[in-house]
């Protein structure tokens, strides 16, 4: 049964909170919402298919909406590209029980590559994920965690958003109530705000908007709809693309986005990340299996272990994988 988020009007968070919020991640799935702490009222935008008036709003205008490139420091390791994130020895347990899921973690990413994490069910992968943008069930117990120059860890869930983190979820969550375009206005100028940005209104939102539902081959009658709900499990991963395309985050972490996607689904999802990539922004993918990595093409693959990554390659490393299974990998 899907998950669904409730909506409130008790209390004004000050940021919109994000699939990537702690919020989200409260154990009864309830976030706390009011539309009026927005500095203007969002009004919904009704969209009609077949309508043509949607290119003529303002589109020379979109290379002004969108969100500019935030550079980090100058450093730049021996491949002479900047690191975007530096895990080291990160370790971290079920904040519950105590258990140990990540042992030692290592890990760097650099502006503009593609890398994949694959390894057994329980090896730590998806804790992996959830740690980065600071899902409120794990602890951190050890190593550092380095973002754009800063120390990831000491960020709230919504400010990792804000930095340009996103994550897309195996299972996105429905939010009653909330329609997708008001949704996806309020996250784009909630980041807009981050950076100083003057926000949009409704109609240049659209403009904007528009070439990214185009991205994700997705028809325009559903940003009236409310998020996810009724949606099927591949309409969902289109549109965590679509927030992705919107936000225009730095690092992308999918986890599992291939799961439940046919063939069709899966290239226009991928099609869709392919077209995000800038030599700026990066992707971490979690997932099982080959097929995702032939339409999204890593340059790293990273096999992970009890908690570990025990082995680095590319992508003749998933061939290995097919052939012995991950006994080949294995350093017990």
């Amino acid at each position: 049964m899907a998950q669904r988020l409730s909506i409130s009007s008790s209390s004004r968070p000050s940021v919109l909170p994000t699939p990537n919020s702690s919020a989200a991640y409260s154990s009864s799935n309830r976030v706390p919402f009011n539309f009026n702490f927005l500095p203007h009222p969002i009004h919904p935008i009704r969209l009609c298919n077949g309508s043509t008036n949607h290119r003529r709003l303002s589109v020379s205008r979109l290379a002004a909406t969108a969100l500019p490139s935030v550079d980090s420091d100058d450093s730049a390791g021996a491949s002479g590209k900047k690191p975007l994130l530096e895990v080291k020895d990160l370790k971290a347990v079920i904040a519950e029980t105590g258990q140990e899921i990540l042992k030692g973690v290592n890990l760097v990413v650099n502006e503009g590559e593609v890398h994949a994490i694959m390894g057994k069910n329980g090896s730590g992968k998806s804790t992996f994920s959830k740690v980065l943008v600071g899902h409120p069930h794990y602890e951190v117990t050890g190593g550092s965690v380095i973002f754009k120059g800063e120390n990831l860890l000491d960020m709230e869930p919504e400010d990792r958003s804000l930095a340009g983190l996103f994550m897309s979820f195996q299972s996105p969550v429905e939010i009653p109530g909330v329609s997708n375009s008001d949704f996806l206005n309020m996250a784009y100028n909630a980041r807009r705000r981050k950076l100083a940005l003057p926000e949009l209104g409704p109609i240049e939102f659209y403009a904007y908007l528009f070439p990214k539902l185009e991205l994700v081959n997705m028809k325009s009658d559903f940003l009236n709809r409310n998020v996810n709900e009724g949606f099927s499990g591949g309409e969902r991963k289109r549109n965590e693309i679509l927030q992705l395309a919107v936000l225009e985050a730095d690092l992308s972490v999918l986890d599992e986005i291939d799961s439940g996607l046919d063939v069709d689904a899966l290239q226009d999802v991928a099609k869709a990340v392919n077209g995000l990539l800038t030599p700026k922004k990066s992707v971490l993918m979690v997932t099982h299996y080959r097929r995702l990595l032939e339409f999204i093409k890593p340059a790293f693959v990273h096999i992970m272990e009890d908690g570990r990554i025990i082995k680095t390659g590319d992508i003749e490393i998933v061939s290995l994988l097919e052939k012995e299974g991950y006994k080949a990998m294995s350093t017990s």
